[in-house]
Order: C-alpha cells, then structure tokens, then sequence
C-alpha cells in the first residue's frame, strides 16, 4: 500500500511542476489585465484587442486549461509519449463536462493507465508495428479513456465536487478559522515542497469549482515566510540580538524580492541553518494570517502571483491586513527563538540591513 502511495504521489507531483508554469504565467497575465480594467473577449477574432483585454482574455484561457493539463502531465508520467494524445483528450472531456481539476487528475490516471496497459500487453503482427504509437495506441487508448470518464465517472465526480464545495461554504466561523490555519500551514512549511505542491492542487481544484478563500490562503502561506524572517531581523535588533550571520542576511535580501511574487524556496538557506525554529515561526505565522484570510472571506480570482494576486481581490485591504498579522507573529516567534550570535569574527557577524541593497533575481 505504501509503494502504491508513493508512484501515485510521484504521478501526481510530476503533473503538477507541468501545471504550476501555466497557472502562474495565466495568474500574472490575468492580474495584469485585471488592474488595466481589460475584457474577458469569447471571440478574439470579433475586434482588435487592447494589450489589457489580450491579458484578460489569454489569462482566462490559461487557467481554463487546468484539468487538460492536469490529466496531460499525470497520463504522460506513467505511460511516457503514448500517454500526451489520449491525456489531452480525456483531459478535454472532463474540463467541457465541468469536473474541473479532480476530473482531470482521475482522466489522467484512466488514461495512463490504459496507454501503458496497451503498450505492454497488445500484441499485433510485425507488418502493423509501425502503426501502434501514430494510429492503434493513441485510438484504442482515448476512446476507452474519454468513453469512460464520460459515461461512468464524470456525473460522480461533478456531484462529490458540488458536496465538497457546498460544505465549505457553510462553514461556521470557527471552522473557517481553522480550516485556513490547516491550510496555511500546509501551503507553506516545507517551502515549496511536496506537500506545498499537494495544498496547492488541492486548493486549485476549489479554485475551479468556484471557491476562492483557500488558493487565498495557500498565496498568503507563501508570502508570510519572507516577510516574517525579514521583519526578525528588525525585532532582533529592538532585542539587542543579532539572528543572522553576513551570509544570511545577504540571503535575506533575495529571499523578501522573491517571496514578493509568491516564490518562497529562496527562505531555504535560512531556513535549513535552524530548521526547528524557522519551522516553529512559520507555522505560527502561516496558521494565524490563513485563519484570518479564510476567516474575512479573502478571494483571489487568480491562483498564484503574490502581490500581484492582490488587485483581483474583492477585500484586497484585509487579505494585506492577514498577511501583515502572519508575518509579524513569524518574526517575533523567530526573533524570540532564534540564538543570538556571539562569535567573535567579525565576518560572521551580519551587516546592518539596507532595503534600498534589495535586488531581484535576474
């Protein structure tokens, strides 16, 4: 059982590292269309678009792709090339009958499935061999696919959603409290990790489905750390502290500029030279700023982007207000816990802070 949960896990992880290129570059470009007022257009071909309604509109089709992609990447992880035609198609089917992500991940496994059944159990004479990858594979394996998600699982999978969904929102207060505080930190304690990657398709899949607060919540998670070990390094000095050595705040530098557009492996080198307080002021900081997010009913039309998911937002205000609680209560926690330095070299000791030496990777 635990073999089986770890090649499933290592499917769905290869889809998603295809899938969050996609989302990210749809998000950004719908943002930006977004704060220039552009116009979702069905029709490109109907009038000449503003560079704002060309954002908009490509940014929409972009994240409409989702359970495509999803099933694409799953189906090609297991059966490799064979898998691409059928994943697209199976993935095609489940995102025109509205079972959105979860639709799609299930499509993809069917569909790898039967193409690696197929290509390792057909037989067929010498003379044929050459027609099982262009015609006989990709045929047998997207009419099965696509016949079964259609017929059998598609109405399951719409309805189980709808559930999912209606229950969350119903949530009472203190469950959208701690529903966004598991999330939070979830989405956010191993850094960009695999479980950061499960939290993030898990809430992109609500996403689709209509249900904002928690792809929120999962943004936050990944804006919080930087923010928080940044602000440490303030609180520490009101503590007479010094919690970083040169290296680290040099570090510190790129961490803030990319954790401003969502990208939080740069908190790593921090993070793994004192792994359980680094930890232990995430968690605090993700847990209090994703309940409070979730809480204030913080909705972000795009899912990734960082800052620049912020215009999207109906309460813009309050989402910066959770993300500022968060990441205050990280850098307090991590400034309280974290040891002073006190060797004597001087090159170890970190250098005054200058936001102005804060640059962007390149």
């Amino acid at each position: 059982m635990k073999k089986i949960g770890s090649v499933l896990k290592k499917h769905v992880m290869t889809s998603i590292s295809y899938l969050i290129p996609l989302v990210i570059a749809s998000g950004i470009m719908l943002a930006i269309g977004n704060i220039l007022s552009g116009a979702n257009v069905a029709d490109l071909s109907s009038t000449r678009l503003n560079i704002a309604d060309l954002c908009t509109t490509v940014g929409a089709y972009g994240i409409g792709l989702i359970p495509m992609v999803i099933a694409t990447g799953v189906s090609f992880s297991i059966a490799d090339k064979p898998g691409i035609a059928p994943g697209i198609l199976v993935g095609m089917v489940a995102q025109n009958l509205s079972t959105g992500f979860l639709g799609g991940l299930l499509g993809g496994f069917i569909s790898g499935g039967i193409t690696l059944l197929i290509v390792k159990k057909v037989k067929v004479p010498s003379f044929m061999q050459g027609l099982m990858p262009t015609l006989f594979i990709p045929l047998i394996a997207s009419l099965i696919s696509c016949t079964f998600i259609y017929y059998v699982i598609g109405t399951p999978v719409i309805y189980l959603t709808q559930v999912l969904t209606n229950y969350l929102q119903s949530l009472s207060t203190s469950s959208l409290f701690i529903y966004g505080a598991i999330i939070g930190v979830m989405g956010g304690i191993d850094f960009g990790g695999a479980l950061n990657k499960i939290t993030f398709a898990f809430a992109l899949g609500l996403q689709t489905e209509g249900f904002n607060a928690p792809i929120t919540v999962v943004i936050l998670a990944n804006l919080v750390p930087a923010f928080g070990f940044t602000l440490a390094y303030f609180v520490s000095k009101t503590m007479k502290k010094n919690i970083y050595t040169k290296a680290e705040t040099e570090t510190l530098k790129n961490a803030f500029a990319m954790g401003l557009f969502q990208i939080t492996e740069g908190n790593l080198p921090i993070v793994l030279n004192d792994i359980p307080r680094a930890l232990i002021a995430t968690a605090v900081g993700n847990s209090v700023g994703g309940g409070l997010s979730m809480l204030w009913g913080c909705d972000s039309a795009i899912p990734a982007g960082g800052l620049l998911a912020v215009p999207t937002m109906s309460q813009p205000h309050m989402f910066l207000l959770a993300v500022l609680i968060g990441a205050l209560l990280a850098g307090i926690t991590f400034a309280f816990l974290k040891q002073n330095i006190t060797d004597d070299n001087e090159q170890n000791i970190e250098p005054e802070l200058n936001l102005k030496d804060i640059k962007f990777n390149e």
